[in-house]
């Protein structure tokens, strides 16, 4: 599953008052300031940082209870001032889905979604990639499928889908591509390494060799590289 999606922003305090008005104050997900980041259950906002690009064009989906907290959702941000990307309505991806869409302070599209029948063990339901190059972008989660528990569905030239075990997904959709966004998927230990080695194995770029992070958390055993739109990418082991 997703262990984190994390953004950078170019304003902390325009960003953590959009995603308090929509994240706490309608989805229930209180945040967790620390000195630089807060976190929103498995979403985390960065503060500016030198070499750290902020996150653009990037599509986060969270999971809503019920049409009604969807609808909720979007009269809050509108309300609070914020645009809208899309009004609260059924949507043909997949039966009885119901989302409406935000953009944040940043530009990026922020939605709540409820659809039937689905296993959700987080916050966050989908996540969407725009890349440069589709094929090449699948070739790399293909990659790190077995490490990162990544199922490949379909893929063509301008889409691909990859199911996330425990629930929820993400896609890689053909376009100006998504900067500065960080994925971190969970797993063991071994799945770490096996994840460092295949991307690295299959001349993907190096961001962080298999180790401790105990700046995050005590226990925090991870690895990082960069997708090919220079995407942060992560597997980690922590404790729950």
């Amino acid at each position: 599953m997703f262990d984190h999606v994390g953004i950078t922003v170019s304003d902390r305090a325009a960003s953590e008052a959009f995603y308090e008005t929509v994240l706490s104050g309608v989805l229930g997900h209180a945040p967790h300031r620390g000195a630089t980041s807060t976190g929103f259950a498995e979403f985390i906002v960065h503060a500016p940082a030198p070499g750290r690009p902020v996150t653009r064009r990037l599509h986060v989906g969270f999971a809503a209870a019920s049409r009604e907290q969807v609808d909720a959702f979007w009269q809050a941000g509108v309300d609070a001032g914020h645009r809208s990307d899309g009004a609260p309505g059924e949507r043909d991806y997949t039966p009885g889905y119901y989302g409406a869409f935000l953009l944040d302070p940043d530009g990026n599209s922020v939605e709540a979604v409820h659809y039937p029948d689905v296993e959700r063990t987080g916050a966050i339901d989908h996540v969407w990639l725009r890349v440069l190059d589709v094929p090449s972008a699948a070739d790399f989660y293909a990659t790190i499928a077995e490490a990162a528990h990544l199922r490949p569905g379909p893929r063509d030239a301008e889409y691909a889908i990859f199911r996330i075990a425990g629930g929820g997904s993400f896609s890689l959709v053909a376009g100006d591509p998504t900067a500065g966004a960080h994925l971190a998927f969970s797993g063991t230990r071994d799945d770490v390494h096996a994840f460092h080695a295949a991307a690295l194995a299959g001349g993907y770029r190096d961001n962080g060799a298999p180790g401790e992070r105990p700046q995050y958390v005590p226990g925090y055993y991870a690895a990082f590289v960069f997708d090919p739109d220079a995407n942060n990418v992560e597997v980690v082991d922590r404790p729950r």
